[in-house]
């Protein structure tokens, strides 16, 4: 009989967790490459899951495509890597076993960012092969993202006519990233072509049993169930989860009571998970019909939005406008820096803007300085937020923070790496790039986690995206700035430019977009200080011009300062030929200087109308 055939009137059992067995013996590489190297450990596995009860076993190929074997330098590996583990599962089969040739997900939330086309093509030779190879259908596993999921299962869907298993793995009870409901989510795969669709991993049977509560009974279809053994411990530097097979057997009776027919085991699952699940085959039926549960939602498009300041892009889009970056303190004083602020805002500057420990350097940090600047001062913070010191947690938590806060304007940028920064050995986390971070930002707008929970109400971010002008193809640095508006971000910052035809030429490359961009202007303090920007900070270049002009100030501070100011003005001067928003990067807390660049634009801007 068919494996859907089965399916129509039985319930099926699936393997368990491959990965756990192995990591269980001291495995530490590329599990799939032991289709190779050590064959033997896999069909040890696979027989230990066909004993245990399993009707269906999935091949040892769950990361055999060009795109994740590439990280151990074996993506010429392809074929034979996934001939193998056909090979070893049907050795390890009975007559009666199923083999399913395994696809997991590549898309996550991850630094590398994969496109669809080359995600596709490397799913399609993978696929390719095992079907090739004669297996009796394909599982898609461990799918995060929605997109990535309906591409492979149409591809798979074009590739055969065999049964096609998808599963997806939720942030959520219920949504997947992006919120979205877990109902609509199954709807679209099996319109897509999938035969049998579920979830696995990320949650134990508790947590994904109260997903299928809100999922009714397919009219065409049927429901596949792999949750992991539990939540996961972490000791002593390995990953355990809770041995719990009566657990398993208890709770596959009440996954069958919500129209599971597919039942199997993610991460930490093992023989005994699997052998507990096919005891309950025997004794419970399948099932026809059930109540279905409500997802909870709560309806945050009914909030009542709270009272903010009018949004920086609609500023700059009516007048000229000026936000002022200051330096957060490397001490524990912060009385410098309080004094600073005051003084711009008594100068009437738009925001001030604080790093998020620039140059990989510890800083007080910004939301407390933030926070400060708000309550103390009324003015109003423009906090940056790196991708290179929290993980999405700390991300979240942080923007939550914010919000709670009410302080709406943040910078999203990528961060320097800590090694140029103080502390080289620590770590890089970069969870995020920038532009996935403007996303999520966007989607907290929503009223959605990263995850995809929904929050009970939606934050009201403004969200700048950092731009760099200073390269020899601007048209190649303007295509990036438009990724990131696709992105959502609402305006942009550039990094300081010492060049007025770079200013000009920036005006000419960006005109067509009506996204407002603020100029970035820092006024030099001395010699020196212009050769480490020229030289040795990433992104700013100066002229041979401005350079020979610091030089000869020598080492008079005052007259230093004054070409300094002399400098940052006529650029100034041509910002607002062309541009509202300029944004003065103050250096060394010396405030006063870019106070009296905020007045010498008032001035200006009264007899300067923008092109």
């Amino acid at each position: 009989m068919t494996f859907l055939n089965q399916l129509q009137s039985n319930i099926l059992i699936g393997d368990g967790a491959m990965g756990t067995q192995l990591y269980a013996l001291g495995v530490d590489q590329c599990f799939e490459e032991l289709n190779r190297t050590h064959p033997e450990m896999i069909v040890d596995v696979h027989e230990k899951y066909v004993n245990a009860g399993a009707d269906m076993i999935q091949t040892n190929s769950y990361a055999a495509n060009a795109i994740k074997l590439d990280k151990y330098g074996l993506s010429k590996q392809v074929k034979d890597i996934n001939y193998q583990s056909v090979k070893l599962a049907k050795q390890a089969s009975h007559n009666d076993t199923y083999i399913f040739g395994t696809i997991g997900g590549i898309r996550r939330f991850q630094l590398e960012e994969v496109g669809l086309e080359e995600i596709r093509n490397a799913f399609k030779e993978q696929a390719e092969i095992l079907l090739e190879s004669g297996v009796d259908g394909l599982l898609l596993e461990t799918f995060y993202d929605l997109e990535e999921a309906k591409l492979t299962v149409e591809l798979a869907r074009n590739l055969t006519s065999l049964p096609i298993v998808m599963n997806i793995s939720l942030g959520e009870i219920g949504v997947l990233n992006g919120g979205i409901p877990v109902t609509e989510a199954f709807k679209a795969l099996y319109h897509n072509g999938a035969d049998v669709v579920g979830l696995n991993c990320r949650m134990g049977p508790y947590h994904m049993l109260r997903s299928f509560e809100t999922v009714p009974i397919p009219n065409q279809g049927f429901l596949a169930a792999y949750p992991n053994a539990s939540l996961p411990d972490f000791r002593d530097g390995r990953v355990f989860y809770q041995s719990n097979a009566d657990y398993f057997q208890s709770m596959g009776k009440k996954f069958i009571e919500q129209g599971v027919r597919l039942l199997g085991g993610c991460c930490g699952t093992t023989p005994e998970h699997i052998a507990a699940f096919a005891k309950v085959k025997k004794e419970v039926a399948p099932i026809t019909s059930k109540v279905v549960r409500p997802l909870h939602q709560i309806l945050v498009k009914d909030q009542i939005p709270s009272k903010i300041d009018k949004p920086l892009p609609e500023i700059v889009k009516e007048r000229h406008s000026v936000i002022v970056e200051l330096d957060p303190p490397k001490k524990l004083s912060t009385e410098g820096f309080m004094q600073g602020a005051k003084a711009l805002k008594d100068a009437g500057v738009d925001a001030i803007t604080m790093a998020d420990n620039s140059l990989a350097s510890p800083r007080v940090d910004n939301l407390s300085l933030g926070s400060m600047v708000k309550q103390q001062l009324s003015a109003r913070p423009l906090v940056h937020i790196t991708c290179r010191d929290r993980n999405l947690i700390g991300l979240q938590s942080h923007l939550m923070g914010l919000h709670a806060l009410g302080m709406n304007d943040i910078l999203a940028i990528t961060g320097d790496p800590t090694k140029v920064g103080d502390f080289p050995g620590a770590t890089s986390v970069y969870d995020l790039t920038s532009f996935q971070l403007i996303q999520l930002i966007k989607q907290l707008n929503d009223g959605i986690s990263f995850s995809g929970k929904e929050l009970g109400e939606k934050s009201q971010f403004s969200v700048g995206a950092a731009f760099n002008p200073n390269v020899k193809y601007l048209d190649k640095a303007v295509k990036r700035l438009e990724k990131k508006i696709e992105s959502g971000a609402d305006y942009f910052m550039t990094q300081p430019i010492y060049n007025e035809a770079q200013i000009e030429a920036l005006y000419h490359e960006t005109k067509h977009l009506s996204h407002p961009i603020y100029v970035g202007i820092m006024p030099l303090t001395n010699s020196r200080n212009a050769e480490f920007l020229h030289n040795e900070v990433p992104g700013i270049k100066l002229t041979d011009e401005i350079r020979s002009a610091m030089a000869t100030c020598g080492e008079d501070r005052t007259a230093s300062t004054q070409e300094g100011l002399s400098i940052a003005k006529s650029l100034i001067d041509t910002t607002l030929e062309y541009f509202n928003g300029i944004y003065l990067i103050t250096p060394f807390l010396r405030y006063e200087m870019t106070v009296e660049l905020k007045e010498y634009i008032d001035q200006k801007a009264k007899s300067t109308r923008r092109v």
